[in-house]
């Protein structure tokens, strides 16, 4: 299957930018997968869509501040690094500029001498594996230290750190934000509580990887970067009883579908899990575990609109694409959202 399928012409002026202030002010696409219908409305209309029994799967992930300005102990010459993910203990692997500077035995100084890392090895696709030192608890160092690593189509800066976070975020690991659940307030989940729609929750912890490109023409010759995953026992639970009373699980974005696919597929049910999961989801691949998708606009030739491909249709996908295009949508983490059902 040719990359190209999965291209449309996207003017770089609908990239948003900055996020709106009100989270759940963006617009909202709604895809009726059986009717083939197209709907425009507003993120606040998603209690329309949801019945009483429904589920919303989100996923708890924080992100680190994983980009950090330091330099070299023996020149003094400036260095960034950007957290990937935690080897053991405080061995971690993380990506370097410039990384022909930074050679094992390097000393990379943060802070005036707070945080030390040496280089102790190499890893894949020119990233660096380091031993932090530091005096006290680690993610507190960080959070004085770090920024927030924003995609790489983001150019402006974040006043509000807190704005690539989810309203829900508790698990610290990710290196992105699951940007789907960025437009959920407190107050709208409370209310889909109270109306009967249920929540659950599960972690991914997502990788720089899914910023990266499809580099090959062939799609099936593409390999995903492997992200760590945990599914509670009771969150299984909970998905089991929804499926038994008839409700719908309607995943929030492609972070939680990969997580449920993942497990449907390993083990053929809901249960209690963890590990690394690299599943690739491209059509033809049914997916198992969800009945629908809340998810935000993706980049084109990307494995992202593969997935939702997968599950709306890459012809009915791409006429989305193309209309909201058309209709000025704003695209990609800090953009509108689309609901497939």
């Amino acid at each position: 299957m040719d990359v190209k399928q999965y291209d449309f012409d996207l003017p770089e002026e609908l990239i948003a930018q900055v996020p709106l202030l009100d989270r759940a002010s963006s617009r909202l696409m709604v895809l009726n997968r059986e009717e083939q219908v197209i709907s425009h409305r507003h993120f606040s209309d998603i209690k329309q869509f949801l019945q009483a029994g429904d589920c919303l799967v989100l996923n708890d992930t924080r992100v680190l501040p994983a980009r950090l300005y330091g330099s070299k102990k023996d020149t003094g010459g400036k260095v960034e690094v950007l957290l990937l993910h935690q080897d053991h203990e405080d061995e971690w692997e993380v990506l370097v500029k410039p990384a022909k500077k930074v050679k094992i035995g390097t000393e990379i100084i943060f802070g005036e001498g707070k945080l030390v890392a040496e280089c102790i090895g190499l890893s894949e696709h020119g990233g660096r594996k380091v031993r932090f030192s530091y005096e006290g608890i680690f993610l507190e160092v960080l959070e004085s230290l770090g920024e927030m690593p924003l995609p790489p189509y983001i150019k402006e800066q974040l006043s509000d750190q807190e704005r690539y976070q989810t309203v829900y975020a508790k698990e610290e690991g990710s290196a992105a934000a699951p940007t789907a659940g960025l437009h959920f307030t407190k107050e709208l989940l409370a209310d889909l509580k109270k109306s009967g729609v249920e929540i659950a929750y599960l972690t991914l912890h997502v990788g720089l990887g899914t910023f990266r490109p499809v580099s090959v023409e062939n799609v099936e010759e593409h390999e995903m970067h492997a992200e760590f995953y945990r599914l509670s026992q009771e969150t299984a639970e909970q998905l089991l009883r929804v499926k038994r009373n008839g409700g719908r699980i309607i995943s929030v974005g492609t972070t939680s579908t990969r997580t449920l696919e993942t497990i449907m597929r390993d083990y053929g049910t809901f249960k209690e899990a963890s590990g690394w999961t690299d599943i690739f989801i491209y059509p033809p691949y049914q997916l198992r575990a969800i009945d629908g998708l809340m998810t935000n606009f993706h980049l084109p030739q990307s494995t992202l609109i593969m997935l939702v491909s997968a599950l709306a249709g890459r012809d009915f996908i791409l006429e989305a694409y193309k209309k909201a295009v058309e209709e000025r949508y704003r695209f990609f983490s800090f953009g509108d959202a689309m609901l497939i059902l």
